[in-house]
């Protein structure tokens, strides 16, 4: 898996173990509903990290924890 398909399936497990909606990420972060699902549909490969930030401090996430995932472990990841 490339790192775009690691971010994306990490904001889907994180909407599904917070329990919340894509909308209410998007008004917990500040971050447009638009960019979201642009990260989750694969159609932004290159992340500004700024986003991730601002994403994993609406779910009250420290960049770590965000990253804390075998999704991100190197032989996961192209």
């Amino acid at each position: 898996m490339n790192l775009a398909d690691a971010i994306a399936a990490r904001i889907e497990e994180l909407l599904c173990k917070h329990n919340i909606t894509q909308y209410k990420l998007s008004q917990l972060s500040g971050v447009s509903q638009a960019t979201i699902s642009d990260i989750r549909l694969k159609k932004n490969k290159s992340v500004n990290l700024k986003i991730i930030y601002e994403l994993a401090d609406g779910l009250e996430l420290g960049l770590d924890e965000f990253f804390n995932s075998p999704l991100f472990k190197r032989e996961n990841i192209e």
